[in-house]
């Protein structure tokens, strides 16, 4: 059964077929995608296929990606969850993206603090990792407000438009 986690203004759900057009709105958006490691949606299909990455990363329990959707609202302004996730390490990285026009509005706080009780609470995890651009200032300033540690720069770590770049690299201690 996949978990429904609530805050005061948002919904994070599973993701469904009827989420491929608010997945495309954010992952054909250049703003968004520019620090995100992969290239521009071009196709709803394409959006599409992240529905079923998303479910099968899930089912073999290497991630787990919920919708975040305002409450009151039909549909997800954006996505948030845990990548690379090794139960047996007790350990995953999160991730997340949002639409532009929902920036600076602390919905991403506020799910990221969600998703971070959960990872600790309900899924045994003592280390939440994430892999940031250098370059992605607001990502970076609401990682350390939160409470993350900078542990280090991965060089040449990710390719954005096929261009390298660095990383910074943080982590968050359940002690």
């Amino acid at each position: 059964m996949f978990p429904i986690l609530e805050t005061d203004r948002l919904i994070l759900r599973e993701i469904n077929k009827e989420d491929a057009e608010g997945l495309f709105a954010c992952f054909s958006n250049n703003d968004v995608t520019r620090f995100y490691g992969q290239e521009t949606l071009e196709s709803i299909e394409q959006a599409e296929k992240f529905v079923d990455f998303f479910s099968k990363n899930y089912i073999d329990k290497r991630g787990i990606r919920w919708g975040i959707e305002r409450k009151g609202t039909k549909g997800i302004i954006g996505t948030i969850g845990f990548n690379a996730w090794l139960p047996k390490h007790k350990r995953a990285e999160i991730g997340y993206e949002i639409h532009p026009e929902q920036w600076r509005k602390g919905y991403t706080m506020e799910a990221v603090s969600k998703v971070i009780s959960y990872g600790f609470e309900k899924m045994n995890l003592t280390r939440i990792g994430a892999v940031v651009f250098i370059e992605n200032e607001a990502s970076n300033k609401l990682l350390t407000k939160i409470g993350f540690q900078k542990e280090g720069i991965l060089r040449d770590y990710m390719y954005q438009n096929g261009k390298a770049h660095d990383t910074y690299v943080y982590s968050f201690l359940k002690r």
